[in-house]
């Protein structure tokens, strides 16, 4: 045994209350998880269906599903690309960019509430480490 032990079980407890803390802002833009994941991914750049399955790791049929119901909101839209007419792009709508805007502005305020209980000095030490824990998913979803 080592002092680690409990580690694992740790990080499991962290992700869950980061998935509720994100959970809750999302619903408080009247989005879902997966539906605000998906706003993030596209804020800044168009990208393609079958990329955007990959990235978010669901199904293509229900990635097509979740942006159509997107689309009726006035979220995205879906578009040819000119050099491959077969190929669909996705993008964000006005009202798109001015959600995903709002959302990682509530995200960046409301998140590190989450480690409240720390030190300053040991709140850096954690932002530092996620961000290097975090960095190869970050440049994938870029």
């Amino acid at each position: 045994m080592t002092g680690n032990d409990g580690f694992g079980n740790n990080l499991v407890w962290l992700s869950v209350l980061v998935q509720r803390r994100y959970a809750q802002i999302c619903a408080d833009h009247d989005l879902t998880s997966t539906q605000a994941t998906l706003l993030c991914v596209i804020k800044d750049q168009p990208q393609g269906m079958g990329e955007l399955a990959q990235l978010l790791g669901v199904a293509k049929n229900a990635l097509s599903g979740l942006v159509d119901r997107m689309e009726r909101r006035g979220l995205v839209q879906r578009e040819t690309l000119q050099h491959d007419r077969r190929a669909v792009a996705l993008n964000t709508t006005a009202l798109g960019k001015e959600i995903v805007s709002a959302l990682y502005a509530d995200v960046a305020t409301r998140m590190p509430d989450i480690a409240a209980t720390l030190p300053p000095d040991e709140q850096h030490q954690l932002a530092d480490s996620v961000a290097r824990i975090t960095a190869p998913a970050n440049l994938s979803m870029r």
